[in-house]
């Protein structure tokens, strides 16, 4: 860049996570771009008020140095996405970048108004232009929408390979929300490791599975450092994504799980949308609980935007370890966070298990909501009568405590369609009922196939 060349002023607008990969890979060491500051967009996870607010955006929460390199020594702060305005204007900003998943058309649209409103381009990053390459195969399994059932095709990927003995490593999208620096590289391989690194509820629903399977799983913030890494213990590394986010390595092979519940969101919703066009298999999950016009209507989009993937039709029945605590009881639904807030499911799994096995009475948590749990329960109208693990830090555990305290002896049993056992982090007198599932494909090859396919490709 010739001496005295005006730098790009770029805003990052993310929610802890993409935001900082884009960063890592795009701009960190591009003497064109000054990256200036970032947002995030205020979750079920996160809360701000004034006094958490300095002249240069949060007091206390910053990209660190350690992670932002020589060209920001001073660390890169972060506003919430309520104040993007305030951020254009305090730093000139010429270009924002949009950096976060599972948005609704509305909600994109929206954002560029406001950029452009202040003065500042919008940009979304083409996610070719943020894929690490890496020396191993890499099956990605990405999804059109939270909720649409990632882990079961994840676990489905994972048993193929280590049906032919190929050791899988698999990297999950990150969920930093605690101490940057120290989340840099996070590697899982039992449950010591959850505690190590203070995992939250979110991380053990993604990660506890993995352990359980004997595979070793990476997160944390450097995408390059972590890639390195994995790539030195895998014969075959696959992205485990989050939300419907895109993957942040090239995929030899990309599977997108589509849900069947919300025929018409698979076109729409950002970046969920490019990842249905850019997929090799597109599967449609979870048709045994959809209607089967639903599941037409979807098959029907998939092929108006992507002709040369193959289909599959999976279901995604629902089996309890103890069916006589359901049955003619009153039962209290614990379910995936994630899934029922953002991915805007009124329920999951846990609350269908409870209708199939008999329940007399689901039992509503919402009069006795505190907290983080009330504010959820505000913010998130469309939810039934289900209580979201909403566990992203010691307190929130504690409120999930206080409420199952409170109604002890209102209810018989509490179904849990988390995949992980809450008992190791919080206390539950009731007696528990796991729900377990599995993807079963009912139409088109099998998950194995594809999986086959590739191993041979690749002389594995």
């Amino acid at each position: 860049m010739a001496n005295g060349a005006k730098r790009t002023r770029v805003l990052i607008i993310g929610a802890a996570g993409r935001d900082f990969h884009d960063f890592n890979v795009m701009f960190k060491k591009d003497p064109r771009v000054e990256v200036v500051a970032f947002t995030q967009a205020m979750g079920q996870n996160m809360a701000w008020s004034k006094d958490d607010i300095g002249p240069d955006g949060f007091k206390d929460r910053k990209y660190p140095p350690s992670l932002s390199g020589r060209r920001y020594p001073n660390g890169i702060p972060i506003w919430p996405e309520d104040m993007l305005e305030d951020a254009i204007v305090k730093y000139n900003v010429d270009i924002c970048v949009l950096s976060y998943s599972d948005l609704p058309p509305e909600k994109v649209r929206s954002l560029e108004i406001r950029c452009a409103s202040f003065g500042a381009d919008f940009r979304i990053m083409a996610p070719e232009h943020t894929m690490l390459r890496s020396t191993k195969p890499v099956i990605a399994v990405v999804a059109s929408r939270t909720g649409a059932g990632k882990s079961t095709i994840s676990r489905s990927v994972v048993r193929a390979l280590k049906r032919h003995g190929r050791k899988v490593v698999a990297v999950r999208h990150p969920m930093p929300y605690g101490d940057l620096a120290r989340q840099k590289v996070e590697r899982f391989a039992n449950y010591r490791d959850l505690a190590k690194y203070e995992t939250t509820l979110e991380e053990r629903e993604e990660y506890e599975p993995h352990i359980d399977a004997g595979n070793i799983i990476y997160a944390g913030v450097d995408y390059e450092a972590i890639l390195r890494r994995a790539e030195r213990e895998a014969d075959v590394i696959i992205w485990d994504g989050g939300n419907n986010d895109s993957s942040f390595y090239k995929p030899d092979l990309t599977f997108c799980v589509v849900q069947a519940f919300r025929p018409g969101e698979e076109l729409v919703y950002h970046p969920g949308a490019v990842n249905l066009r850019l997929a090799d298999v597109v599967i449609i999950n979870k048709v045994d609980s959809a209607k089967p016009s639903d599941v037409k209507k979807v098959d029907e989009n998939i092929r108006k935007v992507n002709r040369r993937a193959a289909i599959i039709h999976c279901k995604s029945p629902t089996i309890v370890d103890h069916p006589e605590l359901v049955k003619g009881k009153t039962v209290l639904v614990l379910e995936d966070g994630p899934t029922v807030t953002h991915g805007d499911l009124p329920f999951a799994a846990g609350y269908i298990a409870a209708k199939r096995y008999g329940a007399r009475r689901i039992f509503d948590p919402r009069p006795y909501a505190i907290g983080n749990l009330k504010r959820t329960f505000d913010r998130f109208k469309h939810l039934d009568n289900v209580l979201p693990t909403m566990g992203y830090g010691v307190q929130q555990m504690k409120e999930i405590e206080k409420v199952l305290a409170a109604i002890d002896d209102k209810v018989d049993a509490v179904v849990m369609g988390t995949p992980i056992d809450l008992t190791r982090v919080i206390e539950i007198k009731q007696p528990i009922v796991r729900v377990h599932y599995e993807a079963q494909e009912v139409k088109g090859k099998r998950i194995a196939y594809f999986v086959d396919k590739l191993l041979k490709e690749k002389g594995l």
